[in-house]
């Protein structure tokens, strides 16, 4: 008799295996549907994940926890939600083993009724049972446990009835993606790379659409940045002949393009670059920026990349302000110690940096950045050098009537193309720091005419902006040639350089922008000499 019961059981036994067989097979192909579906969407990537709980996206929250296909938690919110139910005295395995530890309930089982009669123990929800037996959920997990006793079953986490939105609350949003913001354009390409640099003559000519004018500056420049990146080139094969580096000095007064002609050069090559005013910069313990401080600025720029920016420019502009003081008897902490303490950086030495920061402090991780390689500009309008000039050049004068006289170079502006080394020593730059900047060169001075080119023809124009702002409002913008010259006779008269005619600009194109937007018949103003010149008013022409 009990060998029948036995083969009754094993042919039970078997059936139900088959019945649990043929519900793994049709839970496995659900599963690997929804996989493609995934899948599907993974490829998709306008959409990213959002969490259930916080609403932030992947791109913010990061990696998302996917509790089923339909719902997702960020690491953020799952660690609170555990510790928030460890300080309720709730235990981990209420979450992954049983789901009743530490509240003094039974814990539910998957058998099925005990030999006495007992009841069948409580069933998890969203258990669906089988033929009266069990679940699916024992079926599949106990398939051999039938009159066994208890085991553990994990929860269903994506059944309707329980689930993360038992613990989360109700108002999941059904689609946890949201789409990805626009990625921002691509940076555009360089026009020069520094490891095949082109001739100078090349570079000269991609200055020539941006700055106007300083034919001789441009050439220098151009000349300097050549065999300064060839250097860096052939510095890495072995040879005997080691080249000096090529640093430079830039003469000029305001507005003659010192500081846009570095930073166009800059861009061109797609190189680091680092703008600095020396006249905040002061001797080694004392209230301002240290000299390496110009270093650390290069590496800012260059994003923390020591490679980079061992590749980089550093502009120090106001140099001329680091020139000795004299007739002193106090301490110069802003002068010609600062000039002996850029000597090393100037000639190239390791220096240890700040990264993320402007100052040493032990708080800030430090690295070295080796100023080898690094080009390094410096830049000043040099005021009252011109007195220092004309002394030089007046000592030949003389008495009578072939003589020289001493107001012969007072309307010369560009006398300060004719500087010398000797002419800065006396000014107050100290031999040492001239001796490493071999390259002097100075900048004409702005006439009429190329102020007016600078208005029109450089790509980015003062003109084109302007014209490019009314476009906007469909109206079209015209300059005569008279009201250009105009222009730049009043920013000659203001002696600031091209820095004049944006001043000028705004000035008298207040009235325009703010009376155009009233009428929207307005197709055309034209801005004339008498407009400049405060004499009249421009001509506005009505659509149509």
């Amino acid at each position: 008799m009990a060998t029948k019961d036995t083969d009754f059981r094993e042919v039970v036994n078997e059936n139900e295996t088959e019945e649990n067989t043929d519900v793994i097979d049709e839970r496995d192909a659900q599963t690997e549907d929804v996989k493609e579906v995934d899948d599907s969407s993974k490829d998709n990537n306008e959409f990213e994940d959002v969490c259930s709980i916080c609403y932030r996206p992947e791109s913010v929250a990061g990696k998302m926890i996917h509790i089923t296909d339909q719902l997702c938690v960020c690491t953020d919110c799952m660690q609170r939600t555990f510790d928030t139910m460890g300080g309720m005295g709730m235990p981990m395995d209420s979450l992954l083993g049983n789901p009743f530890a530490g509240m003094n309930m039974p814990m539910p089982t998957n058998s099925t009724p005990d030999d006495k009669g007992g009841n069948p123990s409580p069933k998890l929800p969203g258990q669906t049972p089988v033929d009266g037996e069990g679940t699916k959920d024992d079926n599949v997990n106990n398939v051999d446990n039938a009159g066994k006793g208890p085991t553990i079953s994990f929860l269903n986490l994506g059944a309707p009835g329980f689930g993360l939105d038992s613990l989360f609350g109700a108002g999941v949003p059904q689609s946890q993606k949201l789409k990805k913001k626009k990625e921002e354009k691509k940076k555009i390409q360089p026009v020069f790379d520094i490891n095949h640099i082109p001739a100078p003559h090349n570079i000269k000519a991609k200055l020539d659409d941006y700055v106007i004018g300083q034919d001789y500056a441009k050439k220098v420049m151009s000349v300097a940045v050549y065999n300064h990146y060839k250097r860096i080139a052939a510095g890495e094969k072995a040879d005997d002949i080691e080249i000096e580096k090529s640093n430079m000095l830039m003469i000029g007064p305001t507005g003659s393009g010192k500081t846009y002609l570095v930073k166009t050069l800059a861009r061109l090559l797609d190189v680091p670059l680092a703008i600095t005013d020396a006249t905040s910069l002061t001797e080694a313990g004392y209230i301002g920026d240290d000299i390496e401080s110009v270093v650390s600025k290069l590496l800012a720029a260059a994003d923390n990349d020591v490679e980079k920016a061992e590749k980089g420019i550093i502009f120090i502009d106001e140099i001329d302000k680091l020139a000795k003081k004299k007739n002193t008897n106090q301490r110069d902490v802003s002068g010609e110690s600062v000039q002996q303490g850029m000597l090393k950086l100037l000639e190239g030495a390791e220096v240890e940096v700040p990264v993320g920061a402007s100052s040493k402090n032990a708080m800030v991780p430090m690295t070295t950045i080796d100023t080898t390689n690094i080009l390094f500009i410096c830049g000043g309008a040099f005021p009252d050098l011109e007195n220092v000039i004309k002394e030089r050049l007046n000592k030949s004068s003389s008495m009578g009537f072939m003589a020289d006289l001493k107001d012969k170079y007072d309307d010369d502006e560009n006398l300060l193309m004719k500087v010398t080394v000797e002419d800065l020593k006396k000014f107050g730059m100290i031999p040492e720091f001239l001796g490493r900047l071999p390259i002097i060169f100075s900048l004409e001075s702005l006439t009429e005419d190329m102020l007016v080119q600078i208005l029109k023809e450089p790509k980015n124009a003062i003109l084109k902006q302007y014209h490019k702002l009314l476009e906007l409002d469909e109206v079209d913008l015209e300059f005569t040639d008279g009201a250009l010259l105009a222009i730049a006779r009043a920013a000659k008269e203001r002696d600031l350089g091209a820095r004049a005619l944006r001043a000028i600009i705004e000035e008298f194109m207040l009235d325009i922008m703010y009376e155009i937007p009233k009428d929207e018949n307005i197709g055309k103003v034209v801005i004339t000499e008498d407009y400049i010149e405060k004499k009249g008013g421009p001509q506005i022409l009505m659509r149509g």
